[in-house]
């Protein structure tokens, strides 16, 4: 395995600093951000694909800090009714898929999207529940009219650019928010259709990672090193669909943490060998979004703790068989 950070975890810092704030904690290698809710701050994927030498320059930073590219990312929602969002994201994501196949990085990670709940609708419509009949109705026309069309041509448009691992992030909020989800697409569309594994939006919806991590086998694609923490008061409260803002930690029914503070070291020991055990035995991208620590103090105690659980070499044979 090997030890990852995505570039947002410092956006304050220009593209060269940052990689090198990357190597600085350990890390082979990168995730870099392209576009989407996340921004271009390091990489706008259209302005290199028209300047050869911005893009040999890209290369050579990224050589230079001593890294590998893990993916590039660009969270997203093209399905967004509003063609001003959905259309610039889908556009984005396909010039992220462009820049994928110059720089011959095998995997884009995304976000699945959500549309709305008509063709003259503003915003999307995330259903929680089956009942009244109008929302079963409502995710019917979702998935048979707007996601799985949809996802069929971005696969389409993947292959033609010879990528064929495209990594959704399961996110509430999204249509494929559960591994559940995620293979209902998978089935629909291809195996082009995998996950970026990321623990701490799974721990939010009250999802065992590790059981997912069974469920999805080798559907998983990328992993994100992220942690969560439920607040039993709260929770017992207010439950888990909390729309409260982030910044609001105390009164929330969950916040992100650091790897290690939502959960023991016993539950990253368990997810890095279940990974191993269906297969997976790739990057794990360290994504920082904890409130309570500065980026910097997030990344080293991130870092610290999964050098200690991750493996590090190939699996030895089995000598005492």
């Amino acid at each position: 395995m090997k030890l990852g950070s995505f570039t947002i975890n410092f956006y304050d810092q220009p593209f060269e600093q940052a990689l090198q704030s990357v190597r600085s904690f350990g890390c082979e290698m990168v995730e870099i951000g392209c576009g989407g809710f996340i921004g271009k701050r390091h990489c706008d994927p259209a302005a290199l694909l028209a300047d050869e030498d911005a893009l040999q320059r890209f290369r050579e930073m990224v050589g230079a800090a001593g890294l590998e590219v893990s993916a590039l990312s660009c969270h997203m929602n093209g399905l967004h009714p509003d063609r001003s969002i959905g259309g610039a994201h889908r556009q984005e994501f396909r010039d992220t898929i462009r820049l994928a196949e110059r720089l011959g990085v095998a995997r884009v990670i995304t976000f699945a999207g959500c549309p709305g709940d008509s063709d003259d609708a503003k915003y999307p419509n995330w259903v929680t529940c089956p009942w009244p009949d109008y929302f079963h109705e409502l995710l019917t026309w979702q998935w048979e009219q707007k996601v799985i069309p949809f996802w069929r041509e971005e696969v389409a448009f993947a292959k033609e650019h010879g990528i064929a691992k495209i990594c959704l992030e399961m996110h509430p909020g999204d249509v494929v928010h559960s591994p559940e989800k995620l293979l209902r697409l998978r089935a629909a569309v291809g195996p082009e259709i995998g996950c970026n594994f990321d623990p701490s939006h799974l721990f939010w919806q009250g999802i065992d990672p590790i059981a997912a991590i069974r469920l999805l086998g080798d559907a998983i694609y990328h992993v994100h090193a992220k942690d969560s923490k439920i607040d039993p008061l709260n929770v017992s409260r207010t439950g888990v669909l909390d729309t409260k803002p982030y910044a609001e930690e105390i009164d929330r029914g969950w916040i992100f943490r650091t790897v290690g503070y939502g959960h023991s070291v016993e539950f990253w020991k368990a997810l890095v060998s279940e990974l191993r055990l269906v297969g997976y035995d790739d990057v794990l991208s360290i994504e920082h979004e904890d409130s309570l620590f500065s980026g910097s103090e997030g990344m080293a105690k991130a870092s610290a703790l999964l050098q200690q659980v991750m493996a590090h070499q190939p699996r030895g044979a089995m000598w005492w068989d």
